[in-house]
C-alpha cells in the first residue's frame, strides 16, 4: 500500500467534501436532469440536487486519473462516510450535507453503499462483464439503486414505485451503454455481456475488436429490444403512481427514449458516430412529459 491510498484509508473525511462545500450548480447537474427537477416542491428538488452530488462525487473518483488501488480506497472510504450518515454520533464531515435528506426522506444505507460498490467496478484499469448476472447487477448498482433514492425524495413508495426504479433504472443505463460504446472502448471498458457476445459468435473481448465485428448488431439489438421492453414496463408503473410526484421520472425517460430512438435510426452499430440529443430537444421533451 503507498502513502496516498494509506492516507486515504487512514483519513477519509479530514476534510469537507466538494459535494457538501458547494450546492449543485444548473450546468454541473446538466439540462436534462437539473430541468426534470425544476418542477418539484424545493425541499424536495434541493435534496435531490444533494443524491446527484453524492453521485457524482464517487463517479468522479471511479472516472478520475488516479490508479486503481487509490480509487478503490477512496471509494471504500465513502464507504464509511455512510456508514456515519446512520450511526448514533454525528456524521463525518465529508458527507454531513447529505444526512438532513437521509433522515428527511428514509434514504436506505444500502442504496448509497451500492451505488458506490458499481463505482468500484469502474475503478479498474479494465472493466468487464462476464455474464448476464454480472451485468444486471452493476446496472442495478449505479442506476436501479439511484431510481430507489429518487423514489425516496419524489415520496413514492409500494410495489409500483420498486418497479419504476428497477426498469427505468435499466432502461436508462443500457442506452448509455450503447450510446457510449465507442468512449467506453477507449478506457478500455466493455459493458456487453461477455456471455451475450459468445452466444452471438464474438469471442474475444478486446473493446475495439468486439466494437469492429461483423456480428456486433446482433448483440446490440438484443439489448436495444431489452431497453424498450423496460422503457414500457417503466410505463406501466408510472401509470400506477401520482403524476405530479412523477414528472422528473416522465422526462427523463422521454429524454431517454428519443435517445434510443436515434441511436436505433443510426444504427447501432454504427458507434464512431456520436448520437446527441440537442438543448430544444431536451427541453421540449421535458416541457411535454412534464407539464403537458
Amino acid at each position: 500500500m503507498d502513502a496516498m491510498t494509506d492516507m486515504t484509508t487512514q483519513q477519509p473525511s479530514v476534510q469537507v467534501s466538494a459535494m457538501c462545500q458547494h450546492p449543485p450548480s444548473a450546468k454541473a447537474v446538466g439540462s436534462s436532469f437539473y430541468w426534470a427537477l425544476r418542477l418539484m416542491p424545493h425541499d424536495r428538488r434541493e435534496a435531490m440536487f444533494r443524491v446527484y452530488a453524492f453521485c457524482r462525487e464517487v463517479d468522479d473518483i471511479a472516472d478520475g486519473a488516479d490508479d486503481p488501488a487509490t480509487k478503490r480506497a477512496r471509494l471504500q472510504a465513502w464507504c464509511s462516510d455512510v456508514e456515519s450518515l446512520y450511526g448514533d454520533g454525528p456524521p463525518t464531515a465529508a458527507i454531513a450535507c447529505l444526512k438532513p435528506v437521509v433522515d428527511a426522506y428514509g434514504l436506505e444505507q444500502a442504496d448509497l453503499i451500492a451505488v458506490i460498490n458499481g463505482m468500484q467496478t469502474d475503478a479498474h484499469d479494465a472493466v468487464r462483464m462476464n455474464d448476464e448476472a454480472a451485468f444486471d447487477l452493476y446496472i442495478d448498482r449505479v442506476a436501479s439503486a439511484v431510481g430507489r433514492l429518487s423514489d425516496k425524495v419524489f415520496g413514492l413508495s409500494g410495489p409500483a414505485a420498486e418497479r419504476l426504479a428497477h426498469h427505468l433504472g435499466r432502461a436508462l443505463q443500457i442506452t448509455n451503454i450503447l450510446r457510449d460504446l465507442d468512449e467506453d472502448a477507449e478506457r478500455n471498458r466493455l459493458y456487453l455481456p461477455l456471455s451475450l457476445l459468445r452466444r452471438h459468435g464474438i469471442e474475444t473481448d478486446d473493446p475495439h475488436a468486439v466494437l469492429a465485428h461483423a456480428h456486433l448488431a446482433r448483440v446490440l439489438s438484443e439489448l436495444a429490444a431489452r431497453a424498450r421492453a423496460h422503457f414500457d414496463d417503466a410505463r406501466t408503473a408510472l401509470a400506477q403512481l401520482d403524476k405530479r410526484k412523477t414528472r422528473p421520472a416522465r422526462m427523463m425517460m422521454a429524454v431517454y427514449f428519443r435517445l434510443l430512438q436515434k441511436l436505433q435510426a443510426r444504427g447501432l452499430d454504427h458507434v464512431h458516430t456520436r448520437v446527441r440529443l440537442s438543448t430544444f430537444e431536451k427541453l421540449w421533451l421535458a416541457l411535454r412529459h412534464g407539464v403537458l
